[in-house]
């Protein structure tokens, strides 16, 4: 791993070059965004605003969807309306190999393979439980960020 709280590798060569940059989104990053219109669904509109490339696979999707489905659904076109902005991909990434973060849960380790598939630079989640020992920590040329650490990091490069 690489050291805490260091820029992405595509932002290394200059403020010009975050257009770059890649974020997926874990399932609880969708699942906020659509079931309110506060903090999360207004940070990932200044996230596409400043031109970074959001992305989510089919795994994020379903248990967002699962969730939404069950707990808000009339948060269902929300949901929707915010993929159709985003780049999905209706495949599933398999397993995380066993030597990168051997301590995180078996369900999350789909969601860090499918970032580092799918070549993002940022790994957004809001699963302080299962993520937080990882916060702004990088896995490969992911690093992984709660929305909180991302806009820090992003107002330190502004």
């Amino acid at each position: 791993m690489r050291r805490k709280g260091s820029l992405p590798p595509r932002w290394k060569n200059g403020k010009n070059r975050s257009k770059d940059v890649r974020i997926f989104l874990d399932a609880n990053i969708l699942f906020s965004a659509a079931k309110s219109a506060g903090a999360v669904r207004l940070f990932l509109s200044e996230l596409t605003a400043r031109s970074h490339q959001l992305v989510a696979d089919g795994y994020v999707i379903g248990e967002a969807r699962r969730n939404i489905e069950a707990k808000f659904p009339s948060a269902l076109a929300d949901l929707d309306q915010l993929l159709a902005g985003i780049e999905t991909s209706e495949k599933v990434s398999g397993p995380l190999a066993p030597q990168f973060l051997p301590d995180l849960v078996e369900k999350d380790r789909p969601v860090v393979s499918a970032a580092l598939q799918h070549h993002c630079d940022i790994l957004l989640t809001g699963d302080k439980t299962h993520f937080g020992a990882f916060y702004k920590k990088t896995v490969g040329r992911l690093q992984i960020h709660s929305s909180a650490s991302l806009a820090q990091l992003i107002d330190n490069r502004a």
